[in-house]
């Protein structure tokens, strides 16, 4: 931004305070702006969004104790003093400092004020040559990023598995953000130009948003993978069998369990783990053998002949043996 523009803008009106507004008046006034004219209020309004820019302008300016007082120097010098240029009328901000460095033809003073260097102290806060001054001419502080803020959200499982749009409250302001399916708890996910405003007419920080997803009593996120445990009995897993599988969402599949399957087994059902835009993931089934607690006297009777009948294998004789050595 040039002196031009600081001379030709009032910042002051723009943010509705007065010239000698405190920092918090100001603050209170930009952070009312702010939420009435955000983007995020206004869609498809060009009006709202070119005021939000000159909110955040004018408060990137006044908000800078140091960039404030180059401000209201600037302003006094267009407005409170007197100039009288070579073809004898007021000229501009660019006249004025012509005629402090002789390439106008004419001469500048303001009312009460000392000389050369009272001018550029009021401009810089004392020495000439720390603004910037000199054959480039004047040059305001050069853009900087906004600042990036934090803030968190807790969701359902079903909104971490779907998707969902969440509303917070950021530094005053009322922020709409896109959560994309399959988010796993502990993401951070980044919202440019959702941050604190940049100063110099730079861009905006970002928001950097913390995921909560509350857990669910049967799946759990893996990437876009969905995984469950599911409990199969003695003879199933023994025997073989087929058996009904819940998917997220309420239905069931029919999967087979191969003779002789051992608890830990996973097994893969392709296409019923979370949908995102760039993928679709699986359902993981960790299969869990499940050992009678209370056997009837004819079930006990059917595993000491089950044990009978098997008393030739040792499952355990690998172990056995390696353990010796």
């Amino acid at each position: 931004m040039t002196g031009q523009d600081w001379l030709e803008k009032d910042f002051y009106a723009t943010l509705g305070v007065s010239k000698d507004a405190s920092e918090q008046d100001i603050k209170k006034s930009y952070r009312k702006l702010a939420r009435k004219y955000h983007p995020d209020q206004n869609q498809g309004d060009p009006k709202a969004e070119a005021k939000f820019k000159e909110i955040g302008e004018a408060y990137a300016v006044l908000s800078d104790k140091e960039q404030r007082q180059q401000y209201d120097a600037i302003r006094s010098m267009g407005s409170g003093g007197r100039f009288t240029g070579g073809a004898g009328g007021a000229g501009g901000f660019e006249d004025v400092f012509g005629g402090m460095f002789g390439g106008g033809g004419g001469s500048y003073s303001t009312q009460g004020a000392g000389g050369f260097e009272d001018i550029l102290g009021g401009l810089f806060g004392g020495g000439g040559s720390r603004g910037g001054f000199g054959g480039a001419g004047f040059r305001a502080n050069p853009p900087q990023a906004g600042a990036d803020i934090t803030a968190a959200t807790t969701m359902s499982f079903k909104h971490a598995v779907l998707g969902t749009e969440v509303t917070l409250t950021v530094d005053g302001r009322t922020v709409k953000a896109r959560i994309p399916a399959g988010v796993q708890d502990g993401q951070k996910i980044r919202l440019p130009g959702k941050g604190r405003p940049g100063s110099g007419g730079g861009p905006a920080g970002n928001l950097i948003l913390t995921v909560k997803v509350q857990p669910h009593p049967v799946y759990s996120l893996d990437g876009a993978n969905m995984r469950m445990t599911l409990p199969i009995t003695f003879d199933e897993a023994a025997l073989g069998s087929q058996i009904d599988v819940p998917v997220y969402g309420g239905d069931t599949v029919k999967v087979k369990v191969a003779p002789g399957t051992p608890s830990g087994k996973v097994l893969r059902i392709k296409g019923r783990g979370v949908k995102t835009s760039k993928t679709t993931g699986d359902l993981l089934v960790t299969l869990n053998v499940v050992v009678p607690q209370n056997l009837s006297k004819e079930a006990k009777e059917a595993v000491e002949a089950f044990a009978a009948a098997t008393t030739g294998s040792n499952v355990r004789s690998d172990i056995l043996a390696n353990a010796k050595e």
